[in-house]
């Protein structure tokens, strides 16, 4: 049974349970309430938004297990050392101190959309008036034969921020000389489409310096991907002869890895490496189908004007999980969503203004030292979706001078997006 607990009885219960709680030192009863599932740039954002457009007239709370969030979008430059790791982690400190947002520190295991409750791992429960679901990514079991989570230990995907992201570092730094890096890349959709191929990108540096003679393989199974000229522009003037990218027309949407051997079946074809960067396919976070509001595709389809839930009016989703038509999933994306979703919340919940949605994009990536590209749109709400109505993109030969102002413009837009998104 579920059972809505005000704030004094949630904070004992969650004490009890082992569940951390940040809680603003005035906690009102008789505000609406607004839950928001995962602290990443989406939920967080929309958080923050909320309650700083509200100015404390509705309560919010942010249910996110982790203490410190580290952003997937800017993880592949630690891997090629031009961060260092801390440099990815943000707190929910000024959330909490400065907005009054109430941080369940929990995993959220099931949505009850009649009762409109969120009950976390540990059987407590958060009744709400609006709620956000933000969880990000998870991966389609199967989708890599031979892989699954139980192999990321040994064939890391290093597509959530985290220890992952410093075991495949470390495995990289590890390579004998002159071994094999191998990159499956993703189906689409899913979450930064240059990602993979910027990740390429930052292994390839740190080879050129430390392994110069090792390789590096890219299995993908899509016919095209991403900024791709500029990537393959970039990879043969500063890494010449050492990444090869086998597409599906030679196999690359027919591949099977062995953990336990460290094999790669391409097509049959058995291949020894060294590193195996699996980055399978992906849908909505698992608690977007919990809640009943995903697609036979796995992700959740919204209202491109709001972000509201195709399925539940009283339900927003956004960033990567949901399915809302032209816009990448990216940390850019999701911040713009959530500003989209946080001004429709505050206008059903106090009677505030909410303007026709607008939403924007870019998306910047690093090739080599100073050597950055980038591509974005804007885009406007339609009734079937999202749409792109400009974009623009880096060209091929662009020269030194405008490349390197490319990738101090993306240091600009880190610095701005995380404040924006953590206070």
């Amino acid at each position: 049974m579920n059972v809505s607990l005000n704030r004094r009885s949630f904070l004992g219960t969650l004490a009890a349970s082992g569940a951390i709680l940040s809680a603003p030192a005035v906690l009102g009863q008789s505000r609406p309430r607004v839950v928001v599932i995962g602290g990443g740039a989406g939920g967080a954002t929309c958080a923050r938004y909320i309650a700083k457009g509200s100015a404390g007239a509705i309560d919010v709370t942010l249910v996110e297990p982790a203490e410190v969030y580290y952003t997937c979008f800017f993880s592949n430059l630690y891997l090629g050392g031009f961060r260092d790791f801390d440099s990815l982690g943000h707190r929910y400190d000024k959330l909490t101190g400065d907005y009054g947002i109430t941080h369940a520190r929990a995993r959220a295991a099931g949505v009850d959309r009649d009762a409109r409750s969120v009950t976390l791992e540990g059987g407590e429960t958060l009744s709400y008036d609006r709620l956000v679901i933000a969880p990000g990514i998870d991966f389609v079991d199967g989708s890599v034969p031979g892989w699954d989570l139980s192999r990321a230990g040994i064939m890391p995907h290093a597509y959530k921020a985290g220890p992952q992201t410093r075991l495949l570092k470390a495995q990289v730094e590890a390579m004998p000389e002159g071994g094999t890096f191998c990159m499956v890349a993703p189906p689409n959709p899913y979450r930064c489409p240059p990602g993979p191929y910027e990740r390429v990108s930052m292994v390839a540096h740190v080879l050129k310096a430390r392994n110069p003679t090792a390789r590096i393989l890219i299995v993908d199974p899509k016919e095209k991907f991403s900024k791709q000229g500029l990537f393959e522009e970039g990879w043969q003037s500063h890494y010449p002869g050492m990444i090869t990218r086998i597409g599906p027309d030679f196999g690359g949407d027919k591949v099977e890895v062995r953990p336990d051997t460290m094999e790669i079946a391409i097509d049959g074809e058995v291949e020894k490496v060294d590193v195996c960067n699996v980055i399978p396919a992906q849908k909505a976070g698992m608690i977007a189908a919990a809640a009943g509001v995903t697609d036979d595709k796995g992700w959740a389809p919204v209202n491109p004007h709001s972000m509201a839930s195709r399925a539940d009016a009283n339900v927003f989703v956004i960033g990567d999980a949901s399915s809302q038509g032209d816009m990448p999933k990216s940390g850019f994306s999701a911040n713009s969503q959530a500003k989209v979703a946080a001004m429709n919340i505050r206008a059903e919940l106090t009677g505030s203004t909410a303007f026709p949605a607008k939403y924007s994009n870019t998306c910047w990536s690093l090739i080599d030292t100073d050597d950055g590209i980038k591509v974005g749109a804007s885009y406007e709400a339609t009734d079937e979706k999202i749409a792109s109505v400009e974009s623009f993109v880096s060209q091929t030969g662009e020269d030194a001078d405008l490349r390197k102002a490319t990738y101090e413009e993306s240091l600009g837009w880190y610095a701005g997006i995380t404040a924006d998104i953590f206070g």
